[in-house]
């Protein structure tokens, strides 16, 4: 089916339209995940709910901006994706899924978390860029086994102090914010692997020597004159390095900038397959 029939199709609030959206979705699936991605969607099929052993829902690239409190039936929900919809807030009946491990809430309009995200406590991966965030909610402060953290493109200038509490945590992505100094929060932070403060305006580096977990920094595209110092066997992605004062020619920029987007997908891939493995 087309989008542009799908489009017309889904301002139709006949249960026979909105039916033909789901492609006859009549049965639980036995692999125990709906895909509905780029259906169009303006409402969240009910029906959806009576597969209360769904592990994985997938309502990506649709035009939702609300779910009915029926989704709590979803018990067993393990994997949810809501990004690229119309979302202003979260629906608190997300809130209620509490084997949740993985959330996607990216490109959507959020402002700001509810304080009920904190009931979330086996989430361990969040995606919520490129929302509308100036500042990083504290209630993810309390998602105490958050292993990655994707907040890029928003409009965040500091995070909470508390992060530094989040111990599982892994891996942060920042880049695409507006950061005008390099989060002091995460010096405090010695068991990050990964820290991406690409595309902010932090014009000088902090030295990242004791951060014994490091493996990876990417501090591209800022206004910095130095490239953080770190310890031996640490990936930079950058400007300047500490071996060379002149600036890393582009060539080598882009090639650092593709391993930097290998790591990001395969990092998704492997959350799921392990989650799905447990």
């Amino acid at each position: 089916m087309g989008n542009t029939v799908r489009s017309i199709i889904a301002f139709i609030p006949s249960n026979k339209c909105q039916s033909y959206l789901l492609d006859d979705l009549d049965e639980m699936p036995i692999d125990k995940m709906v895909d509905l991605s780029g259906n169009q969607l303006r409402r969240f099929p009910l029906k959806v709910c009576a597969f209360t052993e769904l592990v994985k829902l997938y309502l990506s690239d649709n035009n939702l901006s609300n779910l009915p409190p029926e989704l709590q039936l979803l018990q067993n929900l393990q994997i949810l994706a809501l990004d690229f919809n119309n979302f202003k807030s979260l629906p608190l009946a997300v809130c209620s899924l509490k084997q949740l491990s993985i959330l996607y809430l990216g490109n959507n309009r959020l402002h700001e978390l509810p304080s009920e995200l904190s009931l979330l406590q086996n989430l361990k991966t969040l995606w919520i860029e490129f929302n509308y965030l100036t500042n990083l909610p504290e209630v993810i402060c309390e998602l105490s086994l958050l292993k990655t953290l994707h907040a890029g493109s928003n409009a965040i200038r500091q995070l909470p102090e508390k992060l530094k509490h989040l111990k599982e945590l892994r891996s942060i992505w920042l880049s695409g914010n507006l950061l005008t100094d390099f989060p002091q929060v995460l010096l405090e932070m010695p068991f990050l692997e990964i820290i991406d403060v690409d595309r902010n305006s932090i014009r000088s580096f902090p030295q990242l020597v004791h951060l014994s977990g490091l493996k990876l920094v990417i501090y591209d595209h800022n206004p910095c004159r130095n490239a953080p110092k770190v310890a031996k066997g640490v990936r930079r992605v950058g400007r300047w390095s500490e071996e060379s004062p002149e600036p890393t020619k582009r060539s080598e920029i882009e090639e650092e900038t593709e391993k930097v987007v290998e790591i990001k997908d395969s990092e998704s891939a492997v959350n799921e397959t392990e989650q799905v493995n447990q």
